[in-house]
């Protein structure tokens, strides 16, 4: 295995929205802040504003005590939640990098490039210096086995630099994994906790969206798999149950691949709802149409696999004729998207056809779906997406859809890059999920 260097210290930063940086160093406390910051942009100066809550781990030997000191209850000032549109965490995970590999480190820097260049509105605020995951939130997804045997890898990883800790991937740690991991896993408890926070408040909390790495939703409660290490979406969804009594949770991933990490979660489990587009036959292998849970969790479950080539077309009419009616059923208390961008037609780990254009209509209409359903409280996670282009555009427009923006997609997508989707295939797989799921 190759050498990596790792810095003494995980930076979290990187380069940020403009003043609006994550500046987590590992060892330091910050008291909870309120910040407002001027920024001039050509001829117009906008106001941007972040608050920052209690960052706190234990950097030595990368390592966490088993007993978790009480997670900071974050005072977030009334006024700043009923005025935003968008709450965002990013947690870079700048340590856990191998060269090479498609999961890298590049990845959500590119992205906070692309929201710089979009001039947000001063209503999309970043929560800085969050509090990483406990282990008894991890606990809640993963066994206690897996996550104390990933704490002590991290001498191995340190010694050595970079280690596999599993091979279908490949997967792979170096001496910040864990902690980062942990953080990441907290991105998304800080928007829950944010969230439910808004919704007393008013009724039309901001959406949230966690960009974070490792992704997640293929970590199985055992271990770590294809690139993911704790599945944070799942780590969420427990912890909404568990804190806040949002007993049914609806997940929607629209990665290129099947979540199976969180169908294996919850795949008896009747208060989550697991629904998954995914392209027939890639990786994992699993995902299969027949897949619908178990026991108590039997309907709970539901799979779409596309078949190779599908795009616009596809997601709308899964959109329309799946997605919906199933959430229409189901009733979520809250709306969490495993949001893997992998699925672009110019991506190199797949054979799907989305476009920029796709991720702001699904973005749209889950945002519209969460306000019809559960007074509008939805959180994206990031998942896949491996052409930092593509994936950065997305993203951003993902944003614009958000805040009810026009779409730039057409600054991005290029028509010519697109060949037919395979139309009669689609209708088939579509017309066997709502035919299985009495749709």
């Amino acid at each position: 295995m190759e050498q990596l260097w790792v810095p003494s210290l995980p930076i979290l930063g990187g380069r940020m929205l403009p003043l609006l940086r994550h500046c987590c160093d590992f060892g330091s406390h910050h008291a909870l802040t309120w910040r407002s910051i001027f920024q001039t942009s050509g001829r117009e100066q906008k106001q941007i504003r972040s608050w920052s809550a209690q960052c706190s781990a234990n950097h030595e030997g990368a390592s966490v005590s088993e007993k978790d000191s009480p997670k900071t209850i974050l005072a977030v000032p009334d006024n700043s939640l009923l005025d935003a549109r968008i709450l965002y965490c990013t947690s870079p995970a700048l340590g856990h990098n191998k060269e090479a590999h498609p999961e890298s480190n590049k990845r959500v820097p590119a992205i906070v490039d692309a929201l710089e260049k979009l001039e947000l509105s001063p209503k999309v605020l970043e929560i800085q210096n969050f509090n990483p995951a406990s282990l008894d939130d991890v606990a809640r997804v993963h066994s206690r086995s897996y996550i104390t045997g990933l704490q002590k890898a991290m001498s191995a990883a340190a010694d050595e630099g970079l280690i596999l800790i599993e091979g279908t991937g490949p997967t792979y740690a170096t001496e910040t994994t864990f902690q980062e991991s942990l953080l990441s896993a907290g991105a998304g408890i800080t928007l829950v906790d944010s969230m439910v926070a808004a919704s007393k408040l008013g009724p039309n909390p901001p959406l949230g969206f966690a960009l974070v790495r490792p992704p997640g939703h293929h970590a199985v409660p055992q271990g770590p798999m294809g690139f993911c290490v704790f599945g944070n979406i799942a780590v969420a969804a427990r912890y909404a149950q568990h804190q806040h009594g949002l007993k049914q949770v609806m997940i929607i991933d629209f990665d290129v691949h099947h979540g199976n990490g969180t169908s294996d979660a919850f795949y008896d489990d009747p208060d989550i709802f697991f629904l998954s587009t995914h392209q027939f036959g890639s990786y994992p292998g699993t995902g299969k149409i027949n897949e619908v849970g178990q026991g108590d969790g039997e309907g709970t479950t539901l799979n779409l696999p596309l078949p190779g080539g599908s795009g616009d077309y596809a997601m709308r009419c899964a959109f329309d004729e799946v997605i919906a009616p199933s959430a229409q059923r189901f009733k979520p208390d809250i709306i969490l998207v495993s949001a893997g961008y992998d699925a672009h037609a110019l991506d190199p780990l797949a054979g799907l056809q989305f476009t920029t254009g796709t991720f702001y209509m699904l973005a749209s209409s889950i945002k519209q779906l969460a306000k019809e359903l559960c007074g509008g409280r939805c959180i994206f996670f990031l998942e896949g997406g491996y052409n930092l282009q593509t994936l950065s555009s997305s993203v951003a427009d993902t944003f614009r859809a958000f805040l009810d923006e026009p779409s730039l997609a057409a600054q991005f997508d290029d028509p010519a890059m697109l060949f037919e989707e395979p139309t009669r295939r689609i209708k088939e797989a579509i017309e066997n999920a709502k035919g299985i799921h009495s749709l």
